[in-house]
């Protein structure tokens, strides 16, 4: 497997060129909705991406017109994301992030389209981001009746501070790529067709740096979000897999599912 590509994933790509590997959410049909399969593979792709050989720096990126419209909220409407037991998909959401942390080398984000929940959590936390002109970036748990439990309660404080955090947490606001750019969220905001380019000329800059020196100084900084994470995912993890109990977010998806409005009641 090492230095290999790898096709064990149904949902993913993973492709090695060269001293790159790009890791792409491969359903461009469904927008790149994150289904359990997806969010089930993109906890298993990281630990196979770290162990490969030569990798001087990651790209992710999605297939298609979106990096992801976010969580699969029609399944979500039918009770499919309460059907595993609390505690797998509390371990779940954990293992994600922290193996994504793990990643040694550094991850541009290729954001060339929609970016929302789960995709912003991994596009925010990436080491560089380019983002496409007419894509916008949110983390919209809250307008489903979820607790933002995949990391945005973590990673959005340390770009933006907490009083603007809570306003896209609470609010569940999405941003436009230009102000995206001015809060600090991303890096680089260029043309839709050219965000691969420009991700791809950004990590082999990366790539022809000299690797141990990187890969330490990303290590070093990431302790500050790893506190971060240890701080805040645990706590809002577990408050995610309680809200996935609600009727108030069985009232929230099926609305949007329905296209129609809904009273809630906190319970």
């Amino acid at each position: 497997m090492a230095g290999q590509p790898t096709d064990e994933f149904r949902t993913l790509t993973v492709d090695v060129e060269g001293t790159l590997c790009i890791v792409t959410l491969n359903d461009p049909e469904h927008l790149n909705t994150i289904t359990l399969e997806m969010h089930d593979e993109l906890t298993k792709v990281w630990p196979v991406v770290s162990e490969l050989d030569g990798i001087r720096c990651v790209i992710l990126t999605g297939a298609g017109r979106a990096f992801t419209a976010g969580g699969d909220v029609k399944a979500m409407s039918e009770g499919e994301f309460v059907e595993p037991p609390g505690h797998a998909m509390f371990t779940a959401d954990r293992n994600l992030i922290q193996g994504f942390l793990s990643v040694p080398c550094p991850v541009v984000a290729a954001i060339n389209g929609a970016c929302i929940g789960l995709g912003a959590s991994l596009a925010l936390m990436s080491d560089f981001s380019v983002m496409a002109d007419d894509a916008r970036i949110g983390d919209p748990h809250v307008r489903v009746g979820l607790v933002a439990g995949d990391g945005g309660v973590p990673i959005w404080p340390l770009l933006v501070g907490l009083n603007k955090a809570k306003e896209a947490l609470l609010l569940g606001k999405l941003y436009s790529a230009g102000e995206a750019k001015e809060m600090g969220l991303i890096g680089n905001v260029c043309p839709r067709d050219d965000v691969l380019s420009e991700a791809r000329t950004l990590a082999e800059e990366i790539a022809a740096l000299p690797p141990l020196a990187v890969r330490w100084t990303k290590l070093s900084l990431n302790k500050i979000l790893r506190l971060a994470v240890e701080q805040s995912l645990d706590a809002s993890a577990a408050l995610e897999m309680l809200t996935f109990m609600s009727q108030d977010h069985i009232r929230a998806t099926t609305a949007f599912v329905n296209k129609t409005t809904s009273d809630f009641e906190g319970s």
